[in-house]
């Protein structure tokens, strides 16, 4: 891996990761969503510093480069990250239908004492 690609992910990682803790401060972000994003910038940069070993590893799976072992890296966690996304959306959006539901049920009773 150059040293060039080491340098970018390091730096990369280091501002991903001082924006998650911003985020945490600012009560935007959940500290449980914040410690997946912190550990994947961790990981970018043990990769990093580590390149030797990710040379290894990525020789040992057929890689033809390091980079695209490091990019098949990142675009994993990325559809991890959208995965468990996608299903505390769907968990919402549950959760509103029900209130909806209830919140119907709810006008309806009052629209029906209105009359008696």
């Amino acid at each position: 891996m150059s040293l060039t690609l080491r340098i970018i992910l390091i730096i990369c990682s280091l501002i991903s990761c001082l924006l998650c803790v911003k985020r945490v401060k600012q009560s935007k972000m959940r500290v449980a969503d914040s410690i997946v994003w912190v550990i994947g910038t961790f990981i970018l940069i043990i990769m990093s510093i580590f390149s030797n070993t990710v040379e290894w590893i990525s020789n040992q799976l057929g890689f033809m480069a390091p980079v695209n072992f490091v990019f098949l890296v990142i675009i994993g966690f990325l559809l991890i990250q959208t995965f468990t996304t996608n299903i505390k959306i769907a968990m919402l959006n549950e959760k509103v239908k029900n209130l909806n539901h209830a919140i119907a049920l709810k006008e309806q009773e009052e629209k029906a004492k209105k009359k008696i």
